[in-house]
């Protein structure tokens, strides 16, 4: 089967799905992508710089594939002579409906940030079966289309809900876990505690720095790796963590070579997640591969994947238990580094993910 993939945000995780998929897929994909920066312009307008780029190959492919940054319906309209009759996907790495945006954000602020909703909306409409990267994920999205849409003043098309809950399904995010084996690093010392994800507001950085500067201050003994991705609006909290924070600090920021960042992982031991928002959860899955002990809030995505055997150790439901979590981590430490729990990650990992979206995507 042809492939084409179509990528207008490809950087990040976006970019390690697509190339992961092309690697091991058995098809022959080819991706048409754009740059990965300013989000919301690549949602209203690189729908038409990527038709315009379509219509010029000389290649024909069985299946489109989309991802939520693309404004499928309109993509599919500027393309209509050649993409006619060829089947459409559109993959769900995030949605605009149930995200929950900064109240910085100035669309928020205008009372305008509905039109990405809707675009997502539409795209759902207009492809051929719709995927998500997780049950929450898809649930969430679901669940948020018909109060979104009653808010318009008619012509509601509340039916239209179903008809995207009928052709709407779960497919894992697939990850290129086993490039993580070859940074294997062994450490002693105090127990390392890990932050790995973007400096962002929606991963509650506010609960995560105050419950360690509590750790701190009771007197346990540790220390801190603060990687991710950091913006230029990243939350005042990071530099007032800096400074409390500063005698535990390893590690301070994104670390620009994978290398360095996998070898972060596998030296650290506890990974204590307080997300407002996950729809999958990509970083906390490499920790888990790499060895890391994690506490996790016990909403979102995060009962979905850990099991059912292990939800009491790992899931908390709120911030007492996140504490307590933490503090018999840190006393456990060394004990919990020889728990096996690569095999929660490992299912993820391309090599069975990818013939398993294959199989998937030759039935559409």
């Amino acid at each position: 089967m042809k492939m084409l993939l179509i990528e207008p945000y490809y950087t990040g995780s976006h970019k390690q799905w697509a190339d992961g998929y092309k690697k091991y897929s058995r098809h022959k994909i080819k991706i048409l992508s754009l740059k990965g920066q300013f989000w919301k312009w690549r949602m209203h307008g690189g729908a038409v710089t990527l038709a315009q780029e379509f219509n010029k190959m000389d290649w024909e492919p069985d299946l489109i594939l989309a991802t939520d940054m693309l404004d499928l319906s309109t993509f599919l309209a500027l393309t209509r002579e050649k993409s006619h009759g060829i089947p459409t996907a559109i993959y769900f790495h995030e949605n605009q409906l149930s995200y929950p945006w900064s109240p910085e954000d100035r669309d928020i602020q205008k009372n305008r940030d509905n039109h990405y909703g809707f675009i997502n909306y539409a795209s759902a409409l207009a492809a051929d079966r719709v995927f998500f990267n997780s049950e929450f994920h898809m649930n969430s999205f679901l669940d948020a289309l018909h109060p979104f849409l009653k808010h318009f003043p008619d012509h509601n098309e509340l039916d239209s809900v179903n008809i995207i809950r009928d052709k709407s399904s779960v497919l894992h995010l697939g990850m290129d876990l086993q490039r993580f084996d070859g940074c294997k690093f062994e450490k002693e010392g105090k127990p390392l505690i890990l932050w790995n994800h973007r400096w962002e507001y929606d991963k509650n950085p506010e609960l995560f720095f105050s419950v360690l500067r509590k750790v701190k201050n009771d007197g346990y003994n540790f220390v801190l790796a603060v990687l991710g991705e950091n913006f230029s609006k990243s939350p005042l909290v990071f530099e007032q963590a800096k400074d409390i924070l500063k005698d535990e600090i390893v590690q301070w920021g994104y670390t620009e070579s994978f290398d360095e960042y996998a070898e972060w992982l596998w030296k650290a031991d506890i990974l204590p997640v307080t997300s407002n928002q996950e729809f999958f959860g990509a970083s906390v899955m490499e920790a888990i591969y790499c060895g890391i002990w994690p506490i996790l809030p016990d909403r979102l995505t995060y009962p979905e994947l850990i099991p059912k055997n292990s939800k009491k150790g790992h899931l908390y439901s709120n911030e007492s238990e996140l504490y307590k979590k933490i503090i018999w981590a840190i006393q456990n430490y060394k004990k919990i580094k020889k728990t096996k729990l690569s095999a929660i990650a490992q299912q993820f990992d391309w090599k069975t993910m990818a013939p398993f979206y294959d199989k998937v995507f030759n039935t559409i």
